[in-house]
């Protein structure tokens, strides 16, 4: 039973730099770095909020962290100054 995966926008302000390396190290897990407090991942419902709860563990009440969801026809007008657009098709990695 596969799960239904979307591209998702992660980006997150952390305040301690100690913080904030730890919660970009666990994203590399999650997708690719777009820019510097910035990645994408592609996700199912259930991996999202694995996600939130994982990165709750390293974040404190000074820090923010935004996650949003995109749709298809989102994604394919996404535009940005290097590299390619957003593949629709899944990496080729698998999140256990």
């Amino acid at each position: 039973m596969g799960q239904n995966k979307l591209w998702h926008l992660v980006a997150y302000d952390i305040r301690d730099p100690n913080r904030l390396r730890r919660v970009a190290k666990h994203l590399k897990g999650y997708g690719e770095r777009i820019q510097f407090s910035v990645f994408r991942c592609r996700l199912s419902n259930r991996e999202v909020e694995r996600l939130r709860w994982e990165l709750s563990k390293y974040m404190t009440s000074e820090d923010d962290l935004i996650i949003i969801g995109l749709c298809s026809s989102c994604v394919s007008r996404l535009r940005k100054s290097t590299g390619d657009g957003w593949p629709d098709e899944p990496p080729s990695f698998e999140i256990i």
